[in-house]
């Protein structure tokens, strides 16, 4: 490839190894997330929701890096099936609250070892590299792209 071409190289992408890797975690975490019903997205909702219990769909679209258009039709699932529960602010109907249910609550337990199962498995990174990519990837979140 010419030299002035060199720039779109796939090799010469930081996003494409980032999105690789997400994709490769998100995969990982299917055998654990599948038997109980949840994709990889309702996972990192129900773990805002168990630490927090309620937020607005604002919030946790904040907390996600999440829009309204992903979020919604999801939280619509989950309240179809029991777990959470939408209801409009009574200060700003424009605000919609979203509440864990005592079912959703029951499935943390259930939840509980998947953070150490993926520990191991997920990267072969050591416990230092691992907090060093945790911290670049939120400097690179925080960051204006």
């Amino acid at each position: 490839m010419a030299q002035e071409y060199e720039q779109l190289l796939l090799k010469n992408q930081l996003c494409f190894p980032l999105y690789a890797c997400g994709r490769k975690i998100v995969s990982a975490y299917t055998p654990y997330l599948k038997p109980l019903g949840l994709t990889y997205t309702q996972y990192v909702v129900f773990m805002v929701l168990w630490e927090k219990e309620s937020v607005t769909v604002g919030q946790l679209g904040a907390i996600l890096h999440l829009d309204a258009g992903t979020l919604t039709p999801l939280l619509k699932t989950l309240e179809k099936e029991g777990y959470v529960k939408r209801e409009r602010s009574k200060e700003d109907e424009r605000v919609t609250l979203i509440s864990i249910t005592s079912k959703g609550n029951a499935l943390k337990e259930k939840c509980r070892d998947i953070p150490l199962e993926m520990s191991g498995k997920a990267s072969p990174l050591t416990d230092k590299e691992k907090k060093e990519l945790y911290r670049l990837l939120y400097k690179f979140l925080e960051g204006d792209v």
